[in-house]
């Protein structure tokens, strides 16, 4: 029981102090609102649903003890070797590490107690074959948390990269543009229907936002986050010999209005689903 009193971390050790502060700041306040969701008890089986670099996995099963034991499944390998480095330098006993997708999940019938995906249902490929599983390992009375950017999120830069389409006589992009936002960002009430579909009670739906704010465009495209997380994506969209002209004059557009406005700021709005299964 007291084994914390002897516990030292080496801070002069370079992989201690590599993992110290591994959290995306994009990851925190979306967790942070889920972290404060959970309801805290002794002895529950979790499973968090696409966690990444391991948050919040690792901060859940710290909370929970060792008398949780907590199970964490994406696809991402090289985002599963950090979280286990993580797991063994913090001595991490109560988790175990899925390769795999929401979609086949391991686990028995009626296993789990809590259920979370901190915006990681955003990326299910087959959503609803995801919530038939997350259904399925469900005990009943079991804790569904997730939270979910909606389909305003960036809406600042949504509506600049339309209008440089229209501009370019690319309005067949438009469309696709669309799908793409739809299929990372679904409307509410599909959630609220798939939740229902598969026999859990919506007990509360919060909705929260935050913003992301850079000094103009340029510093918004050369931001490591965005460029790994959303701009292949972006320009994959458009014809390849038009990617150049079209982000150039996307770039120098949000720069004239940072000018204007002293800033580029770019809305992220989020809800925290908090649903109980029947």
């Amino acid at each position: 029981m007291d084994e914390f009193i002897n516990s030292r971390y080496d801070f002069s050790n370079k992989e201690i102090v590599s993992v110290v502060d591994e959290l995306p700041l994009w990851s925190a306040p979306f967790g942070l609102k889920l972290l404060e969701a959970i309801k805290m008890k002794h002895n529950l089986t979790v499973i968090d649903i696409g966690f990444g670099l391991g948050f919040p996995l690792i901060e859940i099963a710290h909370r929970l003890g060792k008398t949780s034991k907590v199970y964490g499944i994406d696809p991402w390998e090289a985002a599963i070797e950090i979280a286990q480095k993580k797991i063994k330098i913090f001595r991490t006993e109560n988790i175990q590490l899925i390769k795999g997708v929401a979609e086949n999940i391991p686990l028995p019938d009626s296993s789990v107690d809590l259920i979370v995906s901190n915006n990681g249902i955003n990326n299910i490929e087959d959503i609803e074959k995801a919530f038939k599983e997350i259904s399925r390992i469900a005990k009943a009375g079991a804790q569904f948390v997730a939270s979910v950017n909606l389909d305003e999120t960036m809406i600042e830069f949504y509506k600049t990269f339309i209008e440089v389409l229209e501009d370019f006589k690319l309005e067949e992009v438009i469309p696709r543009l669309k799908e793409h936002i739809y299929k990372k960002r679904r409307p509410v009430a599909e959630f609220e229907e798939l939740l229902l579909k598969n026999n859990f009670e919506i007990t509360k739906i919060t909705k929260d936002s935050f913003k992301y704010r850079f000094t103009d465009g340029t510093a918004m495209f050369n931001y490591p986050f965005i460029q790994y997380a959303f701009l292949e994506s972006w320009t994959s969209l458009v014809p390849p010999e038009r990617v150049k002209e079209v982000f150039k004059e996307i770039e120098l557009r949000i720069n004239k209005i940072s000018s204007i406005n002293g800033e580029w700021s770019l809305s992220i709005p989020f809800i925290i689903i908090d649903a109980l299964r029947k």
